[in-house]
């Protein structure tokens, strides 16, 4: 019995064995059920809440009465809240739409710019909230929406100064070069302008939320298998802490990767709606 309970593969990542509630057996969770568990509410409707979107409603909620607390009662000299919000305004003022854009393009798009960044930032930042441990930009819903969103806004910019043939042209068609060399330039700029810029928008935020929650979830599962999991192997508590600073330290990590990726999708889409606004000077 004993051989056979060793030879025994590793298939649960919580297996309940005897009625117990902690492990005694450790595999990497997989994508679906544990990293993304179903419905909550409404299951099989259109109206269905599962946890991605749970997280999402509790951070919009939670972004919006942030602002409404930090700017219900702003004061001449911020304090508190108001100084944290005007300091993230600001950042995306300044360092954003008015260095990229200059200050009457920056003023124009400023909106969509502070809807992006926020969206971002505050989604990301469930992935280190107790009790919520994920992002909701950790799937492709999210990010496609707001890079669909830079989309628009690019080509809108573009097509309203130029027109639509005049923007295509000024946008795929690279000047100074041999006419032959149009017919290879040509779909590349194409491709990589109206249809890679989307997509990597996209891919790059989800992968790299996922990845970190990837992370997070096998460092404090394996923190748990050793401290309570492996209770007949006391010499592996030891690991148990090693897992459990680890854990914390990419806590740490991911903590600037949450507002580096807002700001690189902000940043990004501000860089591909100037583009837009000067496409037949490039």
């Amino acid at each position: 019995m004993a051989d056979r309970e060793r030879e025994r593969p590793l298939n649960a990542l919580f297996l309940a064995e005897g009625g117990g509630f902690f492990p005694k057996e450790f595999h990497a969770p997989t994508l679906d059920g544990e990293f993304f568990p179903g419905s909550l509410i409404w299951g099989g409707t259109p109206f269905e809440i599962d946890r991605l979107m749970f997280v999402r409603l509790v951070m919009t909620a939670a972004l919006l009465l942030f602002f409404f607390f930090a700017m219900s009662r702003a004061r001449i000299v911020p304090r508190g809240l108001q100084n944290v919000g005007e300091y993230l305004l600001d950042f995306v003022r300044i360092h954003v739409a008015e260095e990229i854009l200059g200050k009457e393009q920056g003023k124009r798009f400023l909106p969509l710019l502070m809807t992006i960044f926020f969206m971002v930032l505050s989604q990301n930042l469930a992935a280190i909230i107790p009790f919520l441990n994920i992002s909701a930009n950790a799937r492709v819903g999210a990010p496609l929406v707001l890079a669909v969103l830079s989309w628009i806004a690019f080509n809108y910019a573009g097509i309203k100064k130029f027109g639509l043939f005049r923007f295509i042209r000024g946008s795929i068609v690279v000047p100074n070069v041999p006419p032959a060399l149009h017919i290879l330039l040509v779909p590349i700029e194409f491709v990589s302008t109206f249809i890679l810029r989307p997509f990597t928008l996209t891919v790059r935020l989800m992968a790299n939320m996922l990845a970190g929650h990837i992370m997070l979830v096998l460092f404090f599962a394996a923190t748990q298998f050793f401290f309570f999991g492996a209770v007949e192997n006391g010499w592996m508590r030891p690991f148990g802490a090693g897992s459990l600073l680890v854990g914390f330290a990419f806590t740490m990590f991911e903590m600037m990767v949450i507002f580096l990726q807002a700001y690189i999708f902000v940043l990004l889409a501000a860089v591909y709606i100037d583009i837009a606004l000067h496409a037949e000077e490039n």
